[in-house]
């Protein structure tokens, strides 16, 4: 399992953000100085989504606007009206295409629920604009509300999920104001998970990344979904790697507290790191995609160091408190009911196998 080997002694230099440095920002904004395997992962997800498309066949490709690349895959599932995932995926906002991320939808597929994966620009293609990359991805997600019947699914249920960069811009999702922008209803989004996301934007704008994003006042504001917390209606699963970057630990912690202080409901997972990663997969009915949705980050944060055990957790968990009432809207225990602990997991059936354990590049 790779991670950051002990760096020798330096002299810090003056301090930029809480108590980093330049380098130590930096550094902690840059995965592949916490994950030196970096490559040889993507090179496994890209393989696996292959050996995906083999076993599920070819997904249906549905264009969300008028550039090649604004378009979507959907993997479809044999139950009828069945609930949707959409995935983001994640690339530091400058690679990755929804080919190389369908590695997951097996695991949807199987569990009764679609599975899409979006294209969008990356900010090398936009000029270092996230404004343009925002747009595509909340376009693509009103296009799959809007025309989820078209390919069996129920707009009604509707689930987002991403990691890293995506995980950010599912924040952003998460806290877009719909109905202003998009005539939709502000509830449309059902539930969603964040791996590894960046909810405040000012520390990633003191970091190297700004050396090919372009940050404005306007964009920091508007792209940080930690100040706009009025707008998040829908439950958010927060989940990251006890090996990951300090900072991708930190936003995500510091989301969850404020989302938590806001009274709405949050679930956070720490993935405990280990050697031997421990393969699940999502039990119940097809119906149930709250799972199946908050598991697709899940399976990709392994990679940053993390196994499935901690995050499945706070998954089950957070899924047994919004089915069976045992949370309130709000986000606060209704009477009589018992809350579960953070963490607290269901255990996954004996021999299961998820689809990123098994055929590895």
């Amino acid at each position: 399992m790779a991670q950051r080997p002990p760096q020798p002694p330096r002299v810090k230099g003056p301090l930029v953000w809480l108590d980093m440095d330049q380098q130590d920002l930096d550094d902690a904004y840059d995965q592949l100085v916490y994950a030196p395997n970096r490559d040889h992962i993507l090179k496994r997800c890209a393989r696996n989504s292959e050996l995906a498309r083999e076993r599920l066949g070819t997904p249906k490709r549905f264009a969300y606007g008028t550039t090649a690349i604004e378009a979507l895959d959907v993997f479809t599932t044999k139950v009828p009206n069945a609930p949707v995932s959409v995935f983001v995926h994640g690339g530091a906002w400058r690679a990755g295409l929804a080919m190389n991320y369908a590695y997951a939808a097996e695991m949807f597929v199987n569990a009764g629920a679609h599975h899409v994966v979006l294209d969008f620009n990356n900010a090398l293609e936009t000029g270092g604009d996230l404004m343009v990359m925002a747009d595509q991805v909340r376009r693509a997600v009103a296009w799959v509300y809007r025309n989820a019947k078209s390919f069996g699914g129920d707009g009604e249920r509707l689930y987002v999920c991403g990691h890293s960069s995506g995980g950010h811009l599912t924040g952003v999702l998460l806290t877009t104001d719909w109905q202003k922008d998009f005539g939709l209803p502000p509830t449309m989004i059902k539930g969603g998970v964040c791996g590894s996301g960046m909810f405040d934007l000012k520390p990633v704008r003191l970091s190297k990344r700004s050396s090919y994003v372009k940050f404005t006042d306007e964009m920091e504001e508007r792209l940080s979904p930690q100040r706009h917390l009025d707008r998040l209606v829908a439950p958010v699963a927060l989940v990251y790697g006890t090996l990951e970057t300090p900072e991708f630990q930190r936003q995500s912690r510091d989301f969850a507290a404020a989302v938590e202080a806001a009274g709405k409901p949050v679930i956070r997972g720490d993935g405990t790191a280990r050697q031997s990663l421990q393969p699940i997969r999502p039990r119940g009915a097809g119906a149930d995609a709250a799972r199946a949705a908050l598991m697709s980050a899940t399976i990709r944060n392994r990679d940053y160091a993390i196994t499935q055990r901690g995050a499945l957790g706070c998954v089950n968990a957070a899924c047994r408190r919004w089915r069976d009432g045992t949370v309130s809207p709000a986000g606060r225990p209704r009477a009589g009911s018992r809350t579960l602990r953070r963490n607290e997991a269901i255990a996954p059936p004996s021999g299961s196998m998820s689809p990123c354990s098994r055929d590895r590049a």
